[in-house]
């Protein structure tokens, strides 16, 4: 038979709870052209419209593409 093991110490010392955070982040600072009333495109906006253009273009020259050599082949 063994003996009951009484270890000195605690198996496990836990840590007291971590504070809180104390960084405070300033607050976005207000756009000038909102503030002015005048609204404007933003550059996302603007990429995605001509990624839709040059998809549509690269698709209308694929399509004359086809049809001239099925016109030359025929």
């Amino acid at each position: 038979m063994s003996k009951n093991w009484k270890p000195g110490k605690k198996t496990v010392e836990l840590q007291p709870a971590a504070r809180p955070s104390r960084i405070r982040r300033d607050p976005v600072p207000a756009d000038k052209a909102a503030e002015d009333g005048k609204l404007t495109w933003e550059s996302s906006e603007r990429e995605i419209w001509l990624a839709m253009l040059g998809v549509l273009l690269f698709a209308v020259a694929i399509d004359i593409i086809v049809v001239a050599i099925s016109a030359y082949w025929t």
